[in-house]
This record gives structure tokens, sequence and C-alpha cells, in this order.
């Protein structure tokens, strides 16, 4: 049963954040916040069944005769419309392996007419990866086997596949478009309860948040909510007002100081981005295996202040190449201040492998600062 336990709440599993007069176990979080101003974003269109009132998205715009088309998110949030349409793309993950058992969420992100891909959480299926039974239940009750098609430690990621088609797919939507004040839905199941809806909105972006056991960690640029997020909702969708999976709820912040004790929502919930999340389960589902970008550094872990420094370099890596020195602090990439090594990771990480960053440091020996254009590599994940 502890290990049940364990599993159910692998998500607060982490190091410590000092928060007050108190301590954070379940997710570690250094850096600022940076939001971006975007334009209001279009309506997503969705089908209601004229008989039975159920709703279905709509990625063309089109209905069928028996069904109404509907506006989502034109007006604001509407929760009721939203989780209608959404619920049936999100499931229950349960596992059950010689090591305990436990339940998570996941996503349903692709469907032809024989299979279909679930999108959820490392830890709520890494127990059944060396012998267990993974079953998905869907939001009318029915449930089907499943299978790993891949699985990324390094983001806390992984796909499942179920051998039924023509399932509802969640829509995709763009994470970087988010900005802090709006308004999101979280769809899961949390302590087994399936199909649960709480709202919130964003509250911050970019966290650096570092979530796993002590052998493997995940490094996560994190999309931070109010809306409640509980043990059980690890792998399911965070969606915008129209109904599009903006992040993978994946972690919280508790104010418990025990490692094995359950604690809930404090209104510190932290997600995945859907745009980092979703070039991890393309390359998962498509070669079953995940690359994460490399600068081509290593840190100086007996660093103090703030910013990361570089205590040594990869030969024929970005940072190398561009002509980044040894010994240099790095203060800032493309804009977003680095208190840390952490924060240097988790951003990092958060590009796709080949994208060229712009890195702010302080050269060594008060060289003064310089900006250096690296283009990151690439390198199997974990």
């Amino acid at each position: 049963m502890r290990r049940a336990q364990e599993l159910t709440t692998a998500f607060l599993r982490s190091t410590v954040m000092k928060v007050g007069s108190g301590f954070v176990l379940g997710a570690a979080l250094v850096g600022g916040v940076a939001s971006a101003v975007v334009s209001p974003a279009p309506a997503v269109k969705a089908c209601v069944d004229n008989k039975t009132q159920a709703m279905y998205l709509s990625p063309t715009g089109a209905c069928a005769k028996t069904r109404t088309l509907v506006d989502l998110g034109s007006g604001g949030i509407n929760v009721k419309a939203v989780a209608a349409a959404v619920t049936p793309s999100v499931v229950t993950v349960s596992v059950v392996a010689s090591s305990g058992s436990g339940t998570g969420s996941g996503s349903i992100i692709q469907s032809n007419s024989t299979s279909s891909y679930i999108l959820t959480n490392n830890h709520v299926v890494e127990g059944a990866a060396i012998g267990g039974k993974i079953t998905v239940e869907f939001s009318n009750g029915d449930t089907a086997e499943a299978t790993i098609v891949g699985r990324d430690s390094t983001y806390d990621l992984a796909v499942i596949k179920v051998s039924l088609g023509n399932l509802p797919v969640i829509a995709i939507g763009d994470s970087s478009a988010l900005s802090i004040g709006d308004p999101v839905i979280a769809i899961g199941s949390p302590l087994g309860l399936s199909s649960t809806v709480t709202s919130g909105i964003v509250s911050a972006l970019n966290r650096p948040v570092t979530t796993g056991s002590t052998s493997v960690t995940s490094f996560i640029d994190a999309i931070q909510t109010d809306a409640a997020i509980n043990p059980g909702n690890s792998g399911g969708a965070l969606v915008d007002a129209q109904g599009r999976i903006v992040g993978v709820n994946s972690a919280i912040a508790s104010l418990s100081t025990s490692s094995t004790s359950q604690s809930g929502s404090i209104g510190l919930g932290f997600s995945i981005p859907i745009n980092e999340a979703n070039r991890v389960a393309t390359e998962l589902i498509t070669t079953g295996k995940s690359t994460r970008p490399v600068l081509g550094v290593f840190f100086d872990n007996t660093y103090t202040g703030v910013g990361a420094k570089i205590s040594s370099l990869s030969l024929g890596e970005g940072a190398a190449v561009a002509g980044v020195p040894a010994g240099s602090i790095i203060r800032s990439i493309d804009g977003f201040r680095i208190a840390d090594q952490v924060a240097a990771i988790v951003k990092i990480r958060s590009y796709a492998p080949l994208s060229v960053v712009s890195l702010v440091v302080d050269l060594p020996n008060g060289g003064g600062s310089k900006t250096f254009k690296v283009t990151l590599g690439s390198a199997p994940s974990q």
C-alpha cells in the first residue's frame, strides 16, 4: 500500500523550496516571471448533439445536421461548455506493477482508425515500464489496456497507446501565447476521481521547477496556475478558454514536511508547456525516443552567487563554437533572468534542439558583459 501511495503522489517528490518560514515539498522553484502580450485568440468551434446535448470539438468549424455549432471562449471562459467538450479527450490512467499501483491522468493527442495515443507524465507509468499493467478509463466509463510507446524522464513525459480508434482528440493550443491572468481549466482524475474539472488563472510563467526522485530529476519551464491540482491530476490537461490543451499538469507545491504524506492543492500547481510536451510526444510516437537541446557547458556546483557559472565547455558544442569562455557567468537567456544553474538548465531545455539562443554573460576576470548567439546541439533524452 505504501508504494501505491507513492505512485499516486509521485508528482510531489522533489527537492525542497523554502517559502516564508516553512518549506515546500514537491517542486523546487527559482528565478523570475515573464509574460507576453498577445492578441486575443479566436474562438474554437464545437458541435452540440441536438438529442443528447453531448459536445464535441469541431476542428473544421462544421457540424453534422444533427448537431448545432457553438463558439467556445468568444465571450470569456465558459467552464461548463469547455468541460463538456474536452472531458471526453481526458482519461484516467491506472497502473498495477510489482512495485505498487496508482492512478494518474492523460490526454488523447492522436487517433486513427485502429489506435490512439495518450500523453501523460513519465512518473505516472514508469512503474509499468519493467513489467506491469496499464489500464485507461474513458469519461464514459469504458476501459482499455494500454502499452508504453515511449518515455522521457528528462521532461517527465510519456506516451501510451490503446488499440481503439477514432477517439476524440484534444485540440492543441500554443503555450507561448499565454499571459499571466489568462483563465485556464485543469481536467484530470485527482485521487482517482475521473473527469474532475477545476478552474483558475495562469498565475506565473517560466517558473523553473524540478521534480522527480533522487536518481532522476525532471526540469520544467513551468506554467504556474491556481486551478486546483491534486494527487492523480498528473498527466492531465490544462486547457485555455477555447478548450485547447496548453499544459500537462505535473507538480504541486505542498506545505507538507514529510516525503510520504499526501497533501492537496494550496493554489500552486505547475504544468509542462504544451509546445515543449508536444515536441517530445511527437518524437516518442514517431521513433519511440526523444531528444533534448544541449548548450555544451558544465556548471560550477560550488558557485553560490547570482547566475550560472560555467566551469568548462564541451568541445565542438554550441557554447564553445560561439566562443563563450569557461569561467563566464550566465546572467540571462533570451532576456530571461537566470538566478542559478537550475534556472539555466530549465530554460535551455525549454527549447528544441538546434534553436538559436542569446546568452548574456559576465566574462571571467572582470571582463565585462557580453552577448553570445549560441546554436543548441541535440542529444538523446533519458
